[in-house]
């Protein structure tokens, strides 16, 4: 992290709880999606209690869960191939 990075990024403290893990949310509406951007700001959901909060973007928080890829569900056996009793 260069000096640059560290002089605008923060780390992330619930303001309800204390904990230091906290994720990115999701834009919900307009204000959201546009405002905030403009702001500087951006939805943020603690790891520990759930509150979300509006933090700025340079705070330094985890990505969402479910964007992590996900794995595909694996094809079952037909019912013909079984040897049944």
């Amino acid at each position: 992290m260069s000096s640059a990075d560290s002089t605008f990024s923060k780390p992330y403290i619930c303001r309800d709880c204390g904990s230091e893990v906290g994720f990115r949310s999701r834009r919900r509406n307009f204000v959201e999606r546009f405002v905030l951007r403009i702001l500087l700001l951006q939805p943020v959901r603690c790891g520990e209690c759930f509150r979300r909060d509006y933090r700025l973007i340079f705070t330094v928080v985890r990505d969402r869960l479910s964007d992590t890829p996900r794995m595909s569900p694996r094809k079952q056996p037909s019912a013909s191939n079984r040897n049944v009793a």
